[in-house]
């Protein structure tokens, strides 16, 4: 039996994502932030190369006679975004630079295969950069990469995951059909900013872990874009890890887009789950009496837009509400979990 599966991640720097003096850059139109990606995969070979950062792509196959893996291959590779940076009013465009695909032998045991394959390189631009350790400063930018694994079974399933990633820019994952399937839930300018050396990259000695969220709805995509490109720009605000963005009970008419982290929602003091960024949050509480249904707490540092409640229609409201009714399901699996007494 043939098994087959594909990934691609595909990288790019969200609006807001960049911190300190570099920012001023990104303010200025020097450098450019990217425009989201689309949810479904865009043809990478006709994708513009200045709008996106990289692309990872793996396709990998085995053959199975019974639980035992006969035979086995995979290919794919990277391929570089473009820098724009406006000199004197010109738009230049700068080429990124690969590093070599790094693929080791897939890990076999009964039943499955497990692929993996790390593609990125060197963003266009150098960067001056404080680095913690002589010299202290480097002119070059750090290296940015994705580390694809993908699982085939013996039964015909396929497992997709992010096993590591630099911790710049947005990584987002699709999978075999297409689709945006995964992100990463953090995009940390200052930690990449201070990357050493090539040692702490895949590279040389170390890959970094990340954290992965799943993707967020269509609807919350579409809504994103009405908070952040509407009538009134919204305050956008970073908290550190252990912030609580809103508590149970409290009176609240704001509206929450997660830009960058991850929140955890905890109704009665129970976790619920997790998400990531492109999460729009608080609609409950401006259609159903202005109290906070669940509190938020940031599980990593983030970066939120705040906007007022009329930001979006109360019928888009509605409809994402209806998607987001954790309380109910929580009570739905405790009756199915707990059943009655006699």
């Amino acid at each position: 039996m043939r098994v087959e599966s594909r990934a691609t991640s595909l990288s790019w720097i969200p609006s807001e994502a960049v911190t300190g003096m570099v920012k001023t850059a990104f303010s200025l139109g020097v450098a450019h932030y990217d425009t989201p990606p689309a949810s479904t995969l865009p043809d990478l070979q006709t994708l513009p190369r200045e709008s996106f950062r990289f692309a990872n792509h793996l396709h990998a196959w085995a053959e199975f006679d019974g639980d035992q893996v006969v035979d086995h291959g995979q290919e794919g590779g990277v391929r570089m975004g473009a820098t724009v940076a406006s000199i004197g009013g010109v738009g230049v465009s700068f080429a990124a630079v690969a590093m070599p695909d790094l693929r080791p032998a897939p890990q076999i045991g009964e039943g499955w295969i497990r692929f993996t394959q790390t593609c990125g390189g060197r963003t266009a631009s150098p960067l001056p950069r404080q680095i913690s350790r002589p010299p202290y400063v480097r002119l070059q930018a750090p290296l940015v990469w994705t580390t694809l694994a993908v699982t085939l079974h013996c039964d015909g399933r396929a497992d997709l995951d992010l096993a590591g990633a630099s911790q710049f820019p947005r990584h987002w994952i699709y999978g075999a059909d297409g689709e945006l399937a995964l992100k990463a839930g953090v995009a940390d300018w200052a930690t990449w900013m201070a990357q050493p050396s090539r040692k702490a990259t895949p590279w040389g000695d170390e890959d970094s872990p990340v954290v992965v969220t799943a993707a967020e709805t269509a609807l919350e995509r579409e809504l994103s874009s009405v908070l952040m490109h509407g009538a009134g720009a919204p305050r956008v605000h970073r908290h550190p890890s252990g912030t609580e963005l809103v508590r149970q009970g409290d009176a609240g008419g704001s509206l929450y887009l997660l830009l960058d982290g991850v929140l955890r929602i905890d109704v009665d003091g129970e976790p619920l789950g997790e998400v990531g960024p492109g999460a729009v949050l608080g609609e409950r509480a401006v259609l159903e009496g202005g109290r906070r249904t669940a509190t938020l707490i940031a599980v990593t540092p983030i970066c939120v837009a705040e906007a007022p409640a009329d930001a979006i229609d109360r019928a888009a409201l509605a409809r994402l509400a209806s998607g987001h009714r954790r309380e109910e399901r929580r009570e739905e699996h405790r009756a199915v979990a707990e059943p009655a007494t006699p």
